[in-house]
């Protein structure tokens, strides 16, 4: 596994610039905008050994859009937000209680499109472990991880056709990514495209 001071070095080249980020904001004008937090923690006691997870939320039957998924922390864009960093350290303190200040932030990842309309911006931050969450009780059941090396094995996800609900006159197929249960939980949809990504492009620069 990687020490701390590769993986962040790793991190920051597949990070994009302003520039590319404008360019992609200018490519879907009416969009609203939302961010995500990809949290990745070191699940080992030995910093020597280090054991590098992604830190998921399972989301409750009481919130009004996806009901019981797995995802990241993350949400809408705030009048009151600077920038897509701001959007998503205020979101994973307000679901999870992460105070700002533990996460070190390394940059973003291209944005992604959802069906939905909305442009999100997934941002990479490295959180202290263990730590000791605050969850929102109606937006988050509970938090778990995953290990990377879990998650960057091709062998535990797959490519699955599924309805596509927001065109209920015209209904199609669209592909959309699974991963195998882990811990009884399944990561799927925008968030596992998310991962898959995140994951392509580090693989890309090093070997986990």
């Amino acid at each position: 596994m990687l020490s701390r001071q590769e993986l962040t070095s790793q991190l920051t080249r597949i990070t994009v610039s302003e520039s590319e980020q404008e360019n992609f904001y200018r490519r879907y004008p009416g969009a609203k905008t939302a961010s995500v937090l990809i949290p990745i923690l070191n699940a080992s006691e030995n910093e020597l050994a280090p054991e590098w997870h992604l830190l998921f939320t399972k989301r409750t039957d009481l919130v009004a859009d996806h009901k019981g998924q797995v995802s990241f922390p993350g949400g809408r864009t705030d009048p009151i937000d600077l920038n897509p960093e701001t959007t998503a350290l205020r979101e994973a303190n307000e679901e999870i209680g992460l105070e700002p200040g533990k996460v070190q932030v390394i940059g973003k990842l291209e944005q992604i499109i959802t069906i939905t309309n909305y442009l999100v911006t997934p941002v990479i931050g490295l959180i202290p472990w263990p730590y000791s969450f605050t969850l929102e009780p109606e937006e988050v059941s509970h938090v778990f991880s995953i290990p990377l090396e879990w998650l960057a094995d091709q062998t535990n996800h797959e490519i699955r056709p599924r309805p596509d609900l927001q065109n209920s006159d015209f209904p199609h197929l669209r592909d959309v990514i699974y991963f195998k249960p882990y811990q009884e939980e399944i990561l799927w949809g925008v968030s596992a495209e998310i991962t898959v990504r995140f994951l392509t492009k580090l693989l890309e620069q090093t070997h986990l």
